[in-house]
């Protein structure tokens, strides 16, 4: 019942429903007025009128589906009728613009006509860049669906037959490579005549079932050639030559079970008969033919896939139409042909072969997802889904002819998609593909430990960097044959490597006034501290960077560092940064890691190097120096402490735009600071200094957990050479993208 609440409560709050359109051009001035509407307007209306294909220039068309619906199909609910499956085609619209950035109205049309609804459709095509039907009851689904797909020149898809058909089959193909069945030999049972059982079934023989070894069943039993009773051109096309009359009898011995149909019509008898190593996908919604729970009571062998989130592979639809209508989009392709939807199957089952991101993981409770019977279908808050399926869609329509706008550089195209996630997707595609054009050696004192080694894994493959791994050679062995990876990098064993000797008497050197013994050197570099030999080889020209601390504590990583590398000469200290990325700008935080209470000469030594550090990145620095005053607004030690700090800024780097002392608010709202008309910072800054580590600490922290930003980091800047630090808990992505930072700043070091 809580539950029950709860969704109604979800779509009651605040403003009612699901969604809301937002105007994407100014329209604050009578200037803007007269652009967006009369008589602005009448320019791209006329252009459009010369050239229709302008359309796709000047409006929104060409990111534009309708979701079109009569309500007759309503979920597992039945005939709610148009207005009563309102709800579920926002929740459609939301799905379009989360998962892939598309816009969406959705239009319930009050008739069960079916030529109604294809007449209505037709008319919308100037509106909109494609056409998903959604909860349209069969057999009329199939033939709306035909009729549009004859007469527009726009995508139309009916998502109930073919989502569940793409994503299902992706499923299959993954299923039958683990128990070592070709496709071509399986005989499959579907239960369910309606419009997904007849989808799921095209799709199955177009993969390459034999289609005397499809079997499908109705409410009436197996459909079968000859059979009259409850029939139509549709279940014609799969009647069978079969002496099977029931879904028992045609259960037994088949390879696999698909259920399109209601709770309950699998068996646990069914399940025994079938043949070894059985596939069984229940996807009834809410409840699946037979529970997993069902089916393993009975056969230790089975593999099952249903609809349910709360058990393995669920069959979500949420994978497919998202994507499929992307990459459809953007090459303004005519229509979503066969060849694009058996693209998108193998697309996806290809994906779900492949590691899993930590990110993937932390999504769903810190579950580890790895290829197998429980996992065979990606999970949908996957956000390389888009990076897979979209081109795959948008390459197949190209080479079946029916893209009117070819993409000219998938590469290009892949990390257009990749800055649709979000700007840091973005800002770290632009920090990988610079990494990538000269990769260093970055060092890795935590080499035995699994994070540190998928990340390898993942840069060696991506050509980001020449990872370094730094541990017990056998262990790391050990660790990559439990891992399932197989890494050519190089591996240093401090207790046996011919290195070790001379970083030992360099590190007593270094160290030997300030209390380091011969001997506590060699412990330190054999036995005590990898972090320590990491920095030697930094140090001594055998790695360009160090990244480490995934399993120690911020100091045991510094600590060692600047005891062998130092920092920087002239600086009085090192500093830390954090990159904060929210949807549509990039911050960058300092000091927030390391000084505690800075000087004024500490304070303008940290944002030199932030801006250095920015301009790195190919960002123009706009630097503010934070404080509770505005331009001398209150007399304070701390305030007057700021005010110097700008004033040491400027005389060391008087090309830099840096302001202050300031309020945060000044510093990042553009309407407030232009009632400062002296202030050099003429927009919002990029690069906020702060006082203090308390102030700095505190709100990256709090931008990053209530704030929803990113925080990409710590970047150690003041250091000899390239240090970073990682943070206990970072992902195997979070990982990368550190080392991707380390191999720019080595880059420029």
């Amino acid at each position: 019942m809580a539950k029950f609440k709860d969704a109604l409560e979800y779509h009651s709050s605040g403003r009612k429903g699901k969604v809301e359109v937002v105007p994407t051009k100014p329209c604050q001035t009578a200037a803007d007025l007269s652009l967006a509407y009369s008589p602005g307007v009448a320019e791209p209306c006329l252009a459009i009128q010369q050239n229709p294909d302008d359309a796709y220039k000047y409006t929104a068309k060409g990111n534009l589906v309708a979701v079109v619906s009569n309500g007759t199909a309503v979920l597992g609910l039945g005939n709610l009728g148009a207005l009563a499956g309102k709800p579920v085609m926002e929740g459609k619209g939301i799905l379009f613009k989360r998962f892939a950035d598309i816009d969406v109205f959705d239009i319930e049309l009050n008739t069960e006509d079916p030529d109604e609804i294809i007449k209505a459709c037709q008319l919308l095509e100037p509106t909109f860049g494609g056409i998903n039907l959604e909860d349209i009851k069969a057999p009329e689904c199939f033939y709306i669906e035909e009729e549009l797909k004859k007469t527009m020149q726009i995508p139309v898809f009916h998502d109930d037959q073919h989502g569940t058909a793409i994503i299902s089959a992706a499923a299959l193909l993954n299923a039958l490579m683990l128990v070592g069945k070709n496709i071509e030999d399986i005989r499959i049972v579907v239960n369910g005549a309606g419009a997904s059982a007849n989808s799921c079934a095209k799709l199955a023989i177009a993969l390459g079932v034999k289609p005397n070894n499809m079997i499908m069943c109705d409410t009436k039993g197996v459909i079968y050639k000859g059979r009259v009773e409850g029939m139509n051109k549709y279940k014609e096309l799969f009647a069978a030559e079969t002496h099977f009359r029931t879904l028992e009898e045609a259960a037994s011995g088949a390879d696999v079970l698909f259920g399109l149909s209601v709770k309950g019509a699998f068996t646990p008898e069914m399940v025994a008969s079938m043949a070894p190593n059985p596939i069984i996908f229940a996807m009834a919604n809410p409840d699946p033919e037979i529970t997993p729970e069902e089916a393993h009571a009975v056969r230790s062998d089975v593999i099952m896939a249903t609809g349910r989130s709360d058990y393995p592979n669920q069959v979500n639809n949420v994978l497919g139409f998202p994507f499929i209508f992307r990459g459809a989009l953007d090459v303004r392709a005519s229509c979503i042909n066969e060849a694009m939807k058996l693209a998108a199957v193998h697309a996806l089952a290809k994906l779900a072969r492949e590691e899993c991101p930590d990110s993937v993981s932390k999504a769903y409770g810190n579950e580890k997802f790895c290829f197998g019977p429980r996992y065979i279908i990606p999970k949908p808050f996957d956000p390389r889904v888009l990076l897979h399926v979209a081109p795959a869609i948008a390459q197949a329509a190209m080479d079946t002819g029916v893209a009117r706008q070819p993409i000219t550089d998938m590469d290009r195209y892949i990390e257009h998609l990749e800055s649709t996630q979000g700007k840091s997707k973005e800002i770290m595609r632009m920090i990988i593909n610079k990494a990538k054009s000269d990769p260093k050696k970055i060092v890795f004192p935590e080499g035995e430990h699994e994070k540190i080694l998928r990340a390898a894994q993942a840069l060696v493959e991506e050509g980001i960097a020449k990872p370094i791994l730094v541990g017990d050679r056998n262990k790391i062995a050990q660790k990559l044959n439990e891992l399932s990876l197989e890494l050519d990098v190089e591996v240093i064993d401090p207790a046996e490597s011919e290195l070790t000797e001379s970083y030992i008497q360099e590190l007593y050197r270094l160290r030997q006034r300030k209390g380091l013994t011969l001997s506590e050197s060699q412990r330190v570099l054999r036995r005590k501290s990898r972090t320590h030999f990491g920095s030697m080889m930094v140090h001594m020209g055998d790695a360009d960077a160090l990244l480490g601390g995934i399993d120690t504590h911020y100091p045991e990583t510094i600590r060692p560092a600047l005891e062998v590398i130092g920092k920087q000469h002239g600086l009085s200290s090192v500093h830390g940064l954090y990159m904060m990325v929210f949807k549509n700008n990039v911050y960058f935080l300092a000091d927030t890691t390391v000084t505690i209470d800075p000087t004024a000469e500490e304070l303008a030594e940290t944002a030199i190097l932030a801006a250095e550090k920015v301009r790195m990145l190919d960002i123009e620095p706009r630097v503010a120096m934070l404080s509770f005053s505005n331009f001398g607004s209150v007399d304070h030690p701390q305030t007057r402490k700021v005010k110097r700090a700008v004033e040491i800024v400027k005389e060391r780097a008087p090309d830099l735009i840096v302001e202050g002392e300031m309020q945060a608010d000044t510093a990042v709202v553009p309407e407030i600071l232009e009632g400062f008309t002296f202030s050099k910072l003429k927009t919002n800054a990029n690069i906020l200094i702060f006082p203090d580590l308390n102030s700095g600490n505190i709100c990256y922290k709090l931008l990053h957990h209530l704030g929803g930003g990113e925080a990409i980091g710590p970047i150690l800047m003041g250091m000899n050479k390239p240090v970073h630090v990682l943070q206990r808990g970072d992902s195997v992505d979070d990982i990368v993208k550190m080392a991707a930072l380390a191999v720019v700043d080595a880059q420029t070091a």
